[in-house]
Formats: C-alpha cells, sequence, structure tokens
C-alpha cells in the first residue's frame, strides 16, 4: 500500500493536469469559434469585412427589432439577404413596445436581437440599460457629424422629419398657415390633427417658441379649433389622403412624400419651428450572431442609405439628400429629449391629447 500510494498521487496529478489543459483548450476554442460582438466590435484588419461575412453566413441569420414601416423595411431586408444570403428575422413594434421587450428580456437573461432599428428617444432609453455594444466601423465617415453620439454606442440612419400634410383637394396653398400662430384661426375648427405619442415633436416645437408663449399658444389652438388625436403616422398620413384629417401637424415628411409622389391628394410643409429626430441602429451587446449583427448594422450605414433615399427618407449620409431648403430645422438631442420626456408628455397629454 506505502508502495502505491506516490504511484496514485503521480496519476492523480496527472489527470488534473490533463484535465486543467482540456478546460482550457476548450475555453480557447470558444473564444475562437464563438465570439462575442464585443470580441468583434474594434476589429479592423483589412479582411474585416470578409470576416464578417464568412462569419455571418456560418450563423445564417439574424434577428431585427425595428418600428419602420413594413414596405420600407421590406426593401432593405430583400436587398441585404440578396448580397449576403442571411436570412433576416424581422419583429415588428413601436417604439415603445421594443424599449419593452427588449428590456425585459434583457433583465431576464434572454438575448432574443441581435440589431435593433428605432427612434432615438427609444434607442437612448436603451443604451442606459446597456443593451448596445459600441461598434468601430469604416461606415461612420461617410455620415453626418449630428448622425453620430458621443458614446457611439448607436447611430443615426435617417431623419425623420415632422411636417404638417394637408389634403390637396381641401385646403389650397394659398390658404396654407405661415406658422402656429395662424392656426389660431376659427377657419381651422375641426380640420386640424396630431400623432397620440408626439410629446417629443411638441416639446421640441415649444421650447423653440419659448416655453411660456408655446404653451399658451397651443392652449389657444386646441380651445379654438380642437386637435384630433390619432394613433400612428401612417393612419395619420393616410386619414389626411381620405379628408378625415384636412391638415395634420405631425405627420413625416417621407410618407407624406411616398403618397403624394402615389398620386395620393396630400402635400407637405415644414411649419417653423421644425423638428426633426434621428431614427438610429445598434447592434445588442449580448447578440447571440454577432457576425451578422455588424454585417447589418454596416448595410445600415452604408448599401441602405441610398434605399433609404430612394424611398424619400432623409438619411444620414453626408452627400446623400439635402434637408428640406429654406427650413428652420431644430434636431432633438436624444439624451435631453430622454431627460425631459416626463415634462412633455404630461403637457403634451393635459394640453393637447387630453385637455381638461
Amino acid at each position: 500500500m506505502q508502495l502505491l500510494a506516490p504511484l496514485l498521487a503521480v496519476i492523480l496529478a496527472i489527470v488534473l493536469a490533463l484535465l486543467a489543459a482540456w478546460a482550457l483548450s476548450m475555453a480557447a476554442a470558444a473564444q475562437v469559434t464563438h465570439p462575442t460582438a464585443e470580441d468583434l466590435a474594434s476589429y479592423a484588419g483589412a479582411d474585416r469585412m470578409e470576416k464578417l461575412v464568412a462569419g455571418a453566413k456560418k450563423e445564417g441569420s439574424v434577428a431585427v427589432y425595428s418600428s419602420a414601416a413594413m414596405d420600407d423595411m421590406a426593401a432593405i431586408i430583400a436587398a441585404f439577404e440578396k448580397k449576403y444570403g442571411v436570412k433576416v428575422r424581422l419583429w415588428r413594434g413601436s417604439s415603445e413596445n421594443i424599449v419593452q421587450r427588449a428590456v425585459t428580456e434583457a433583465r431576464g437573461g434572454r438575448f432574443e436581437a441581435d440589431v435593433i432599428e428605432t427612434g432615438a428617444l427609444a434607442m437612448e432609453a436603451m443604451r442606459r440599460e446597456r443593451l448596445f455594444q459600441e461598434i468601430r466601423t469604416p461606415a461612420l465617415s461617410e455620415l453626418l457629424a449630428a448622425a453620430i453620439l458621443p458614446h457611439r454606442e448607436w447611430i443615426g440612419t435617417r431623419f425623420n422629419i415632422f411636417v404638417a400634410a394637408y389634403n390637396t383637394r381641401l385646403i389650397k396653398k394659398d390658404e396654407l398657415p405661415k406658422g402656429y400662430d395662424d392656426l389660431v384661426d376659427r377657419r381651422w375648427k375641426g380640420k386640424l390633427g396630431v400623432e397620440a405619442e408626439d410629446s417629443d415633436w411638441f416639446g421640441g416645437v415649444v421650447t423653440a417658441l419659448g416655453e411660456d408663449k408655446g404653451l399658451a399658444l397651443f392652449r389657444e389652438i386646441v380651445a379654438a379649433n380642437g386637435l384630433s388625436v390619432r394613433k400612428g403616422h401612417t393612419l395619420l398620413a393616410n386619414l389626411v389622403v381620405s379628408g378625415e384629417v384636412p391638415f395634420a401637424l405631425t405627420t413625416y415628411a417621407y410618407k407624406a412624400e411616398q403618397l403624394r409622389k402615389g398620386g395620393a391628394p396630400i402635400d407637405w410643409l415644414v411649419l417653423s419651428p421644425g423638428v426633426a429626430r434621428f431614427e438610429g441602429v445598434g447592434v445588442a451587446r449580448r447578440a447571440a450572431r454577432p457576425h451578422a449583427a455588424i454585417l447589418f448594422f454596416d448595410f445600415m450605414l452604408t448599401h441602405a442609405q441610398d434605399i433609404l433615399r430612394d424611398r424619400d427618407f432623409f438619411p444620414a449620409r453626408a452627400n446623400a439628400k439635402s434637408l428640406p431648403e429654406g427650413a428652420d430645422l431644430h434636431i432633438l438631442d436624444p439624451a435631453k429629449a430622454l431627460d425631459d420626456s416626463a415634462k412633455w408628455s404630461k403637457y403634451f397629454r393635459d394640453i393637447v391629447a387630453a385637455p381638461r
């Protein structure tokens, strides 16, 4: 027994050493074969794109959460899938629903989304929950400076410009208001509409007018003529076309322009002060398919910019498309707008959406 003890000790030491070596090799293999978004985020080698494409093809798909209209997102998805042969699994919801779903999943240890694409305030809210991974990409060099947030954890893809849209059969160009002050006139009674969640637009306009003056003006407009409150910007634009809402204050420029080009009786203008905000894209920090996630992220900042331009958006790429000429546009700061969101939501509800 005394002779066996040293031998058993040697065997045990060998076994433990082998197990330790195996564990180290498995960890190294896992790092090589299953990199995370963080592992890939800063890679800048000459083969960066080839590496992303090869990895994305192995992953096979990418899960995207987006609030973009289905027809617009379908055009982007079709182009991406054709170019790279990687399937896009889309979940579409409102900005509010995307935030709720993404945050709930992350807090529960589930990480379904690889990429999230929605409005600036929603993106900023999710950034504060540490859901995004900064991606260093050469695509940023082609974008407007305003599209690149200081933290770079999400990037602006396009401007959404709030515009007033009107039914051209019911309202003639020479009857259009020159500014918000003109909407106090009683000839606008029963003709005005607004989207139900546009408190950020409201805050931007009122701030630009001067808070006391702006709040008083909107109280006067609502008291004199009312504002029909509708849920959804696409719905609101279509109600302008139908004539149910002859003049809508908060349609998106791209949707009104798409409808106009399609022959609908609609046109639009930017009432001063104009307000715009970015829509943005970010890669999930815990993306299950990081190669495909970064590939789609890059696509949104490069090839998709032309698709967005051709679909009447105002892309973030510097040379893609000029903003409306002569418009007095105020670009919302996402962080400040989010900080002030409770304040403007209350004012918007009390004065516009559900006045007492």
